[in-house]
């Protein structure tokens, strides 16, 4: 389910507008508060939830986990380094996942630029981008063109 934003609770800081993957977070020229244009095109990766400083956007359940009459609750603790999901059923019950904001250490991610620029030869590898090194394993399995089947069945 898309996000949604309390508007109450946004000052307009702008990080979920920076993260959302599908530029659907925008500030509200008027009140100067982040709404979500476009619900339909929400990817549900959840950026902008965990990026809000001021807890003021929050999810919709989907029925498979929080049947109709819950509440989904996310909060990032940037104290503890974790994002938490309470959800709150319908008789009361309360059910809390937390899990750790990152599993490196801040500032271990190696940016893009630092990388060389990929070659001809890179685009024409089975491997993404810096394998098999960022895996950490000497080379990758690989199929051969003869090994693949050729045709429809």
């Amino acid at each position: 389910m898309p996000t949604f934003v309390y508007m109450t609770d946004c000052d307009g800081c702008g990080h979920c507008v920076d993260i959302c993957p599908s530029d659907i977070m925008h500030i509200d020229p008027t009140h100067r508060r982040a709404l979500n244009i476009e619900p339909n095109f929400c990817w549900e990766c959840y950026s902008c939830v965990k990026a809000c400083p001021q807890n003021a956007i929050d999810v919709r359940g989907y029925a498979e986990f929080a049947p109709m009459g819950h509440k989904v609750r996310v909060l990032r603790e940037e104290e503890k380094r974790t994002i938490s999901w309470k959800i709150r059923f319908r008789d009361g019950r309360e059910k809390n996942f937390v899990s750790p904001i990152r599993t490196t250490e801040w500032g271990s991610i190696r940016s893009p630029a630092d990388y060389d620029a990929p070659t001809a030869a890179d685009f024409e590898s089975q491997e993404l981008a810096h394998e098999p090194a960022a895996l950490n394993v000497e080379k990758l399995p690989a199929l051969t063109r003869d090994r693949l089947k050729l045709g429809i069945v």
